[in-house]
């Protein structure tokens, strides 16, 4: 499997490369010199990504070749975005607290990130282990996603958040992947209960009524983060990702149609009484609005931050203005998390904002094919509730940001500020990588023994 890891190496350097480049490209831009920093970026990028890749080459080597290439690229061009955005917000918001650089903040969560991927790689001798500690995992992750409605703060709009000192936390982030741990040890004991087909209506199958609920649970719990924190993000990632994985267990579209309609159903009662998400709604529809008279916009429209955005994907037509030569800044505070999208639109042009979802798209894909791979349920379950969340996550912010649907205020994983987004996702890119690797042993078997631990689950 030498060639495995060989060709991972290339792949990071290249990534590295890449991201070094990027940041020489925007100083020049801003300051027509190079960056100050630009040894100690290359420095920090190229050595926590070396880090990992030999965890990776001695821990895992019979693991998929691309799955660190591509976050380390991701992760680059994320700081090289913070970074040329820190020089903006410097200048344009002075005296304020958005003019306080990020990017040296998320240098610091990044290598935390890398650090706990070593672990997990180098720890978790194989991801089975992890169903010895599903429902001590899942309590810890409804007490950690419940946590914020009790201890945390009001925080642009939403109450996600757990502040200790000047360190804040957003525990959803690692609940997320607690929670997909629980759900592909659940399904794969529960599965054969949970195909069984009740009763008939309008020709669909329904799942019998004492089957239904955990579904019924999920959806409870995703509604009461959603009312009480006003996460709308963290509740569609949380049941869409449960849904999908349900399906996959029991190739029941039942499954798929009634949480459909429970999710629609919840969303829109939550819309109409939450006066936060009612905003988001309205400032989806209509994003124009905030540049009317004050007393002719609609009720909960009191930011330009959707139009702002609109304008950047517009100013960056094919191939963008050139780093450094944009003005995504007038987005505001936002325009470092959910809202960098627009950065990448206006300044890389739709080529950049296409290339970067072909990132996205390429790490889901590996993530997917190393559970169709794996040659057991569970491995199965947990790669594709860990990619479906990636999926998901990216979908609710790429969409939000572009119009497609209302705002969340997600971060877009790995590329957008956010020390809690970057540190779970690397963790949730180490399982994969430990599935990967399962997976990969499994096909250097002899025809024979390979045959035997054929799967249950199809996919």
């Amino acid at each position: 499997m030498s060639h495995r890891r060989n060709t991972e190496l290339v792949l990071v350097v290249l990534a590295v490369l890449i991201g070094v480049f990027g940041h020489a490209a925007a100083g020049l831009a801003v300051h027509d010199e190079l960056p100050s920093g630009l040894a100690a970026y290359s420095a920090m990028l190229g050595g926590s990504a070396l880090a990992a890749h030999l965890a990776v080459r001695r821990f895992a080597r019979h693991a998929d070749p691309v799955l660190l290439p591509v976050t380390v690229l991701l992760c680059a061009l994320g700081l090289v975005l913070m970074d040329r955005l820190d020089q903006s917000y410097a200048v344009r918001y002075s005296g304020t607290y958005q003019a306080v650089p990020v990017a040296p903040n998320q240098a610091v969560w990044t290598v935390i990130g890398v650090g706990l991927m070593v672990l997990v790689v180098a720890l978790l001798r194989h991801h089975r282990l992890l169903q010895r500690y599903t429902y001590l995992g899942m309590a810890l992750a409804m007490v950690l996603l419940i946590a914020p409605a009790f201890f945390g703060a009001d925080a642009f709009g939403a109450k996600r958040w757990i502040t200790i000192g000047p360190l804040s936390v957003q525990p959803g982030e690692f609940v997320k992947v607690m929670i997909v741990v629980f759900f592909a040890s659940y399904l794969m004991a529960n599965r054969d209960a949970l195909a069984l087909v009740g009763k008939r209506f309008l020709g669909l199958a329904l799942p019998r009524g004492r089957n239904a609920g955990p579904v019924l649970l999920v959806w409870a719990v995703s509604l009461v983060v959603l009312f009480y924190q006003r996460d709308l993000g963290t509740s569609l990632i949380f049941f869409g990702a449960f849904v999908l994985m349900l399906y996959v267990a029991t190739e029941r579209t039942s499954w798929v149609v009634l949480g459909g309609l429970m999710a629609v159903g919840g969303a829109a009662v939550v819309a109409a009484t939450q006066y936060h998400v009612k905003a988001r709604v309205a400032a989806w529809l209509d994003p124009m609005a905030i540049y009317l008279p004050e007393g002719e916009r609609p009720p909960g429209i009191i930011s330009d931050q959707s139009a702002q955005a609109l304008f950047a994907f517009g100013a960056g037509d094919l191939t963008g203005t050139g780093l450094g030569q944009g003005h995504s800044d007038l987005v505001g505070f936002a325009g470092r998390s959910d809202f960098i999208l627009a950065t990448v639109g206006e300044e890389l042009g739709l080529l950049g904002v296409t290339l970067v979802l072909f990132l996205y798209v390429l790490l889901i894909w590996r993530g997917l094919a190393a559970g169709m791979a794996s040659t057991d349920p569970f491995g199965k379950l947990l790669a594709l509730g860990l990619s479906s969340v990636l999926a998901l996550q990216v979908f609710v912010v790429a969409g939000g940001v572009t119009g497609l649907i209302p705002l969340t205020g997600k971060a877009l994983p790995f590329l957008a500020q956010g020390g809690s987004s970057t540190v779970a996702n690397w963790l949730l890119v180490a399982l994969l990588i430990k599935v990967s690797d399962s997976s990969g042993k499994a096909s250097t078997l002899p025809e024979g023994n390979a045959t035997i631990l054929t799967p249950v689950i199809r996919v």
